[in-house]
């Protein structure tokens, strides 16, 4: 939240008296002066109200009406408002368009006020701080994120904290390098954490490529390292974070300092369910960057879709909790194997004793305790959010033995720890069950909180009120009596009180002790000085009884405040029971299989199924895939459609999904060391940056082949389609050299360019695959099956016809293809394009070609007979190979 100076401050102020505002007004504008760059909602009674461009603004984007009263500046003040009931759901829409919002109430009495009544701003709602459970989406995160840059000659340093504030968990990272390295880096480490808001120095413009969320600028000194490491310590009450891993970080303290003094001021309070810290390592998670995350869908389409993904399949979590920890997982996949095989084992368990039905009904009586404990620790919490925490706390023994009877207790078993993880509060279920009512109130400004018992003077309070009923049918059997008026009635409103009502034909029998309070068009309504007496002891009981249950309540919460860090196991547990639960209940219903991770590099998948593609269509094919130190590439040719794109991105799924510890769709899968997964699928262009596709091919093509390992898994898919013939082709050729030679990555290598199928042999780790279709005629059927071998053509004219080309067109492409292949001179597909050219370095040279006196008549002859002018670019090809089987 960026503040401005006491000066600036003054001068608003100097300004607003001198055009003899009202009190009101100036009151609006000290507090708007604080707040500069925010929407603020000014409480007036039961509306919210916005002024001036806040107000133009608020009516432009939430279509709310713009009226005017008064005058500032010769101008009419233009006023916006919303009903103070309604807050929340215009709250939601203006934090998804990325503005921040400080809300303003009345904290002052109106009876003893002397002037505007006392207002502060008491909570700051951006898009990076949300803790509203109407607000926040139930099934992801959207932490903050400050970023702390160091320089120093030629090396940059990056410090990272991200903090997810409705569930507390606050996590570090730092890195450096040259700057084409950090800023890739960071752009690849933005993609996975995925900010909501992201603060950022004032001076800080090192990179400006990386706006994916709403950006605050902040001072400098919020980012002071020194400041920020003591601002851990005490947020944490330890005296050394060594224990955190944190040792040797610089940047990033001062990254955790703005992030912690930001997300304090958003909430007016301290955040005492921040109380751990975890130090993100380089290695820890399976690289993917945001190309890669795109392709493989893993939790948005291609077009920006919430399905179908990997996770709206996966996703058959009963807690909102376990959906949140299933996207984490795909994101953030252990490349340590132990993790995976932990979570393996589990899931063998749950299924062998078929224990999943039976938790999942009682997983879906348990609420969002994580978000549920979090409003507790920052005291928004309302009612119904703690008979929830009740009722699903009250859930814990039975899950708890339900876990038991699935595992054998050892030190490594997951579900041991989560058994461990959910055990029940007492003290804490005996203290809601005690205070809070079977079904509160929604707010407790309403009262009916507070169960009866739990407290004697409330109870007698609410004695008062709710005799009243029986009092008052009392009193009008006795008053029919006395005055002989037999409709008479005795009723109470919000607005009047409580009155006796006589009709206008009845009012000459009133006795004269009945004082005239209303006069209605057929009746009267009057007040007595016995009823007058019961009305002042009865309103007095009801107000007294909302004040005793908000300063109960407001103690209720601090005596919960114990209870948190427990809250917190509790929720941790639950959420990794229900993503297992998940995971193996669709592994079950799906018949997949459990993958073995070795220690030896291999990739060996039998009877492979793309997760989601199998579920959209009827009948899938699945193939195999194997992939070793002798066999590292996979050479994929086929026509369009033939399924090549699917093949290539189903191993990758499912080398993610054995290390995120789920099972697979296969017959069986043995994975070794996995460290990062690199895609290079599809075509598109970034035009707002400049860069055409083929632009956005290259520049993915050499992040992957700048940062490959022989651990990695690269999928790349017809690399050089975007230029020329040549040039394309010669460009897959030597990006699959490099990532045999040099990366000795596994590999899959989707290709149109037939020439590159003699790869395999000059390269004997590299290995010819197709993608089998059939043609019948002028029909083609794709049968999508995985068969050793280069495939004989494309199918490019099949595929235009299926696509709806004129039938005009087909034709005049099929008679020029013929005239094409009635000229070639010969089949044969080039070997090494590098091997011709003055400039090619010679360890690039695979074979030189003859020069001066090498060449014989036959040669010359053949180079006289060609006329380049007249040549397609494939003609022109075949004479190529032509002149060098001549010189050969």
């Amino acid at each position: 939240m960026t503040t401005v100076p006491a000066e600036i401050n003054a001068a608003a102020l100097k300004n607003s008296t001198a055009e003899k505002l009202t009190p009101m007004m100036q009151q609006y504008m000290r507090i708007k002066a604080d707040y500069p760059t925010m929407l603020v909602f000014y409480r007036m009674g039961d509306f919210y109200e916005l002024f001036l461009e806040d107000a133009e603004k608020a009516s432009r984007v939430l279509g709310i009406t713009l009226t005017a009263r008064g005058s500032m500046n010769g101008s009419p003040i233009k006023m916006a408002g919303v009903p103070f009931h309604s807050l929340d759901g215009y709250l939601a829409k203006l934090v998804k368009l990325g503005e921040s919002c400080a809300i303003c109430e009345q904290i002052g009495d109106p009876a003893l006020a002397k002037g505007p009544v006392e207002r502060k701003v008491v909570r700051v709602v951006t898009p990076g701080t949300l803790t509203d459970s109407d607000l926040l989406p139930e099934k992801a995160d959207r932490p903050l994120l400050a970023m702390c840059m160091h320089s120093q000659r030629k090396t940059v340093t990056v410090g990272m904290a991200w903090l997810s504030l409705a569930s507390g968990n606050l996590r570090l990272m730092e890195f450096s390098g040259d700057a084409r390295v950090v800023e890739a880096r960071l752009a690849h480490e933005l993609e996975r954490i995925a900010p909501a808001e992201i603060l950022r120095a004032d001076c800080a413009d090192m990179f400006e490529s990386e706006p994916v969320a709403h950006t605050q600028r902040m001072p400098e000194w919020h980012f002071d390292v020194l400041k920020g490491h003591q601002s851990l310590l005490d947020q944490l009450g330890v005296a050394t974070l060594t224990g955190f891993g944190a040792d040797g970080l610089g940047a990033a303290f001062g990254a955790a300092g703005a992030l912690l003094r930001y997300a304090q001021s958003t909430q007016g309070r301290g955040l005492q369910h921040v109380n751990s810290l975890a130090c993100e390592l380089e290695n820890e998670y399976i690289g993917l960057d945001a190309a890669t995350r795109r392709n493989l869908e893993l939790t948005e389409t291609i077009r920006g879709q919430e399905a179908p993904t990997l996770f709206s399949l996966l996703d058959g979590c009963r807690t909102a909790m376990g959906s949140r920890l299933l996207r984490h997982w795909l994101h953030h996949a252990k490349r340590n194997q132990r993790v995976a095989r932990s979570r393996h084992e589990a899931i063998e368990a749950l299924a062998q004793l078929d224990a999943t039905g039976s938790l999942s009904s009682t997983l879906a009586n348990v609420p969002d305790i994580e978000r549920i404990t979090t409003r507790i620790a920052l005291l928004s919490a309302r009612p119904r959010d703690l008979s929830c925490l009740r009722d699903g706390l009250k859930q814990l023994p039975a899950l708890r033995q339900q876990v038991a009877r699935c595992f054998i207790p050892g030190p490594t078993s997951l579900l041991g720890e989560i058994h461990e993880l959910l055990a029940t509060p007492e003290a804490c279920v005996d203290l809601l069950t005690r205070a809070v009512m079977e079904e509160p109130s929604t707010m407790v400004r309403d009262g009916g909180v507070f169960a009866r018992g739990f407290d004697a003077e409330l109870d007698e309070l609410r004695a008062l009120s709710e005799n009243a009923g029986q009092f008052l049918v009392d009193l009008e059997t006795r008053e029919r009596a006395r005055t002989g008026i037999s409709n008479l009635r005795v009723e109470y409103n919000r607005v009047h009180g409580f009155y006796i009502e006589v009709t206008n034909g009845q009012t000459d029998k009133v006795p004269d002790d009945y004082r005239r309070r209303q006069t209605l068009k057929n009746a009267e309504r009057y007040i007595t000085p016995e009823l007058k007496a019961f009305e002042d002891k009865a309103l007095s009981a009801q107000d007294r009884a909302l004040a005793r249950e908000k300063m109960l309540y407001d103690q209720l919460l601090a005596d919960l405040a114990p209870f948190i860090g427990c809250l917190q196991s509790i929720a941790n547990g639950l959420a990794q029971l229900d993503t297992l639960v998940a995971l193996t209940s669709h592994a079950v219903r799906n018949n997949w299989c459990a993958p073995q991770l070795v220690d030896e590099p291999c990739l060996s998948i039998v009877e492979g199924r793309h997760p989601v593609v199998e579920n959209q269509i009827e009948r899938f094919i699945a193939n195999d895939c194997r992939l070793s130190n002798d066999r590292r590439l996979l050479l994929i040719t086929g026509p369009n459609m033939g399924g090549k794109s699917t093949f290539m991105r189903q191993v990758a799924l499912i080398t993610l999904l054995a290390y995120v510890g789920s099972y697979v769709p296969a017959t069986s899968a043995t994975i070794g060391p996995i460290d990062r997964i690199f895609t290079r699928i599809g075509a598109s262009d970034d035009l707002a940056n400049g860069r055409s596709t083929f632009m956005v091919e290259m520049t993915e093509s050499a992040a992957i082949l700048n940062g490959a390992t022989e651990n990695s898994l690269v999928l790349m898919d017809e690399v050089g389609r975007g230029t020329s013939t040549f040039d394309g082709l010669a460009l897959a050729w030597a990006i699959a050299r490099h990532l045999i030679d040099t990366s000795r990555s596994f590999t899959l290598f989707a290709t149109h360019y037939f020439e590159l199928t003699q790869l395999p042999e000059t390269h004997p780790s590299a290995v010819n695959v197709h993608l089998s279709a059939v043609e019948h005629k002028d029909n083609i059927v794709f049968l999508h099956a995985v068969q050793d071998g280069p495939a004989s053509q494309s199918y490019g004219l099949q595929v235009a016809q299926l696509a709806g080309v004129p039938p005009a067109v087909i034709k005049a492409a099929r008679k020029h293809l013929a005239r094409l292949e009635s000229q070639a001179l010969d089949a044969t597909p080039q070997l090494d394009l590098f091997a011709i050219g003055s400039e090619a370095p010679h360890d690039e040279v695979d074979e030189a070609p003859a020069t001066g006196a090498a060449f014989d008549d036959g040669l010359r002859d053949a180079l006289a007979a060609i006329d380049p002018d007249a040549l397609t670019p494939r003609e022109a090809l075949e004479r190529l190979y032509e002149l060098k089987r001549l010189a050969a």
